[in-house]
């Protein structure tokens, strides 16, 4: 599996990229291929609220936005997608919610690799299915179930 890590903000105190890629690594195992690749990108409140406005017509930045990339017709491709990170929301969100920083991030990563995987949370069904399957993840990278804490 092929993570890249792209840092496009100047926040302080991030995860390394070696830790985003273990993270990711772990969202990716039992995917039913050969390889993937996936490019975790790190950005600043305004990339994120650029991104969000022009491709969810929100116009806020957000925690985690995930891009599935689609090959050409007649190709193939081992590119699932980009996963883009918003620092500064990730801080304080982990902050507002007392909950581990380095732990929030980790739910970040597995939930937007979760995304590029097709997994969603539009219904309660699906979105029961892709917390459950986000928590394992988790628990297997030493981190407590994120949506318990909230209750």
């Amino acid at each position: 599996m092929q993570v890249k890590v792209q840092v496009a903000t100047t926040a302080k105190r991030l995860p390394s990229p070696a830790k985003l890629k273990t993270w990711a690594r772990g969202a990716l195992s039992g995917l039913r291929r050969k390889s993937a690749a996936v490019t975790l990108r790190i950005v600043d409140g305004r990339e994120s609220k650029q991104l969000n406005t022009q491709f969810r017509g929100q116009h806020k930045p957000t925690n985690v936005l995930s891009f599935n990339f689609e090959p050409p017709p007649g190709t193939r491709s081992d590119v699932l997608g980009d996963v883009v990170i918003c620092a500064p929301v990730v801080r304080r969100e982990a902050r507002e919610q007392n909950k581990e920083e380095r732990a929030h991030w980790a739910h970040m990563v597995v939930h937007g690799i979760m995304h590029l995987r097709g997994y969603d949370h539009q219904n309660g069904k699906d979105a029961a299915a892709m917390e459950a399957k986000e928590a394992r993840i988790l628990r297997r990278l030493g981190f407590s179930d994120p949506y318990r804490l909230r209750d």
